[in-house]
Order: C-alpha cells, then structure tokens, then sequence
C-alpha cells in the first residue's frame, strides 16, 4: 500500500508516470461481502472525476467505481469479469482500470493512507 492514494468513494490509485491505475479498497470490498459480478468501463472511455469507471455486484449489494482522477481509460482488467472473487481475495492487487491523466494535479485532491483510515473510521468502520 506504500505510495497509494485513496478517494473517499473508496478506490485506491497508484500513479506511475502519467497513469493511475485503480482499484476498490479493502474497506469496500469488506462492505459489499462476497463479490460475484464485476465489469470496468471500457478501454477508450474519456472521464472526469466521478465518472463511473466499473460496476460490482456482491450478494448484498451494486455498486459503481467512480474515477478519481479525469483523463482516458487506456486499460482495463477484463480477467475481473471471469473472476470477480479476486476483488475480495485481494482487493490492493487488484485493479479495475488505468487511467492516462489529464490533469495529475488532481491526485492532490486524493487521501493518503492515514487520512483515508481516519475518514472510514468516521463512516463506521
């Protein structure tokens, strides 16, 4: 988790160069339970912050993957489609998409590790 940032609709980023690549975090996954669907948007896809970048589904719930960060999809894990269960065996390797930034100064507006842990703890974790 060294060098993650993290948003507070709970996706995880990793920056290298001009990319982010992005995942659900452990806490959203814990939330949902079980995960049995999942699909991210497609390759291609231009978004602004708060886009929808994926879609899960768990046994209790649906749930969207918003971006953190504006720019253009340039990949994205189709094996989450075949294998969903991945998403909660190991939610920090595991990534919905990449993201080319548009604007990398928006990862500014993005949680460290301690903040983020502090913001669940508000919600209820």
């Amino acid at each position: 988790m060294e060098g993650l940032k993290f948003s507070k609709t709970h996706e995880w980023v990793k920056v290298e160069g001009d990319e982010a690549t992005v995942g659900l975090t452990d806490f959203a996954q814990e939330e949902l339970g079980d995960i049995v669907y999942a699909e991210p948007e497609p390759v291609g896809t231009h978004v602004e912050v708060e886009d929808i970048i994926g879609t899960v589904e768990s046994v209790k719930a649906a749930s969207d993957l918003f971006a953190p960060v504006s720019g253009e999809i340039v990949e994205a894990n189709e094996e989450i489609g075949d294998e969903p269960e991945m998403i909660n065996q190991a939610p920090w390797d595991t990534w919905f998409v990449k993201i080319r930034m548009a604007n990398p100064s928006e990862l500014d507006e993005l949680l460290d590790k301690g903040a983020y842990d502090a913001f669940c703890e508000e919600e209820g974790a």
